[in-house]
């Protein structure tokens, strides 16, 4: 299961956590549909059309190791 951390507000612990957003996660899924089936590019757009953050698009879409995994 791919994670990432939160850095708390002390500034010195962090805790895994995982999206649990669903439409955040369906605009990043068919972002990284669409740049599967098209190119990079038109997947940028997209994303950045649906105000997601470019950290989460540089992520997605050229480190697939770091995407997170839905749970439900």
């Amino acid at each position: 299961m791919n994670q990432d951390t939160l850095e708390l507000e002390d500034g010195q612990t962090t805790v895994p956590y995982q999206r649990r957003d669903s439409q955040q996660k369906d605009i990043v899924d068919l972002g990284i549909a669409l740049q599967q089936r098209s190119n990079t590019m038109s997947a940028v757009e997209y994303l950045r059309s649906q105000n997601v953050g470019n950290d989460v698009i540089e992520r997605v879409l050229t480190e697939p190791g770091r995407r997170r995994s839905w749970c439900r």
